[in-house]
């Protein structure tokens, strides 16, 4: 159920044009594009050095492939550890199926351009997951895509009722839609850019926090996202937005007043103290964790 209470907020304030500072102006009007545009090799932010306009492998390199059912090439980042956590709750729930081995791909060192990978994952982007307890192995990417399919395969945390079912995969895929505005938009010129600019921070700034009203009205109601019930949804849209409001990523809490979403802070403390969140946190983790996992040893004298 949609639960769209009335929720005090802080509006987003515009300024008419003609008191735009100096810079500002030059910015949103200097610039024409050209005819035909071209791509210049530039080093703007951290990851300038792995971008380029194409696809396809760079480099020849075959990815390793462990004992385990499940082979994941992945790194600690929000859409890494939604695959990690839900692996984690399924093997908690004793299903063995699921056992698995996590391969890091550091993303800044160009892991994702290698033959290996592209082969599993076209677009290069981390997660991706090989099942190998079927055959032909079967290959999966974008992480709303591996959650759905182990939720799928295993029977859990996916509703078997339709309409419950259907309420969850619209949460689920609204995060897919909703994050490349909070990561991409927001993330990139609050955080990563070199230069900050008012206008994309302001414009990405209104977004990011509409987007925490419309999490913390739903939460106003629903002990989980989807309901009573802890989903993919879940497990989907916490490492991002919980990340966020908990100043776990991008260092913004303050700057996005996530003090005053108290629904959405009350839920992202609810799930950051499930074990199984815990440990799936830690894996792929270049530091402060580990960077391969192949059993549930590995978490010894971690969590």
């Amino acid at each position: 159920m949609l639960c769209w209470l009335k929720i005090s907020g802080i509006a987003p304030q515009f300024r008419p044009a003609q008191t735009l500072l100096p810079l500002e102006r030059s910015m949103t009007s200097s610039y024409v594009p050209p005819r035909v545009w071209k791509w210049e090799p530039k080093n703007d932010n951290q990851f300038a050095s792995i971008n380029r306009p194409t696809a396809g492998p760079r480099t020849e390199k075959t990815l390793p492939v462990g004992q385990n059912p499940l082979q994941l090439y992945s790194l600690a980042t929000p859409n890494g550890q939604k695959i990690t956590i839900l692996l984690e709750e399924l093997l908690a729930l004793g299903i063995s199926g699921a056992e698995y081995d996590a391969w890091l791909i550091d993303i800044g060192a160009g892991d994702q351009f290698s033959s290996g990978f592209v082969e599993i994952n076209p677009n290069s982007k981390i997660p991706a997951l090989v099942d190998h307890s079927v055959q032909p192995p079967l290959a999966i990417f974008e992480s709303g895509a591996i959650l759905l399919y182990l939720a799928e395969k295993f029977g859990v945390f996916l509703p078997k009722d339709i309409a419950a079912r259907t309420h969850c995969l619209s949460w689920l895929f609204w995060q897919v839609g909703s994050a490349p505005m909070l990561g991409g938009g927001f993330g990139h010129f609050y955080h990563y850019a070199a230069e900050k600019y008012q206008y994309p921070i302001d414009r990405f700034t209104m977004e990011a926090k509409r987007q925490l009203d419309v999490l913390d009205r739903q939460l106003a109601c629903n002990e989980y996202i989807a309901g009573r019930d802890y989903t993919i949804a879940d497990m989907a849209i916490w490492p991002w937005y919980g990340g966020v409001v908990s100043n776990q990523v991008y260092g913004a809490a303050e700057f996005l007043e996530a003090s005053g979403y108290q629904n959405l802070l009350r839920w992202q403390q609810q799930i950051a103290e499930r074990p199984t969140v815990k440990r799936g946190r830690l894996v792929n983790r270049k530091e402060g964790g580990i960077k391969e996992r192949h059993s549930a040893a590995d978490f010894q004298g971690l969590v």
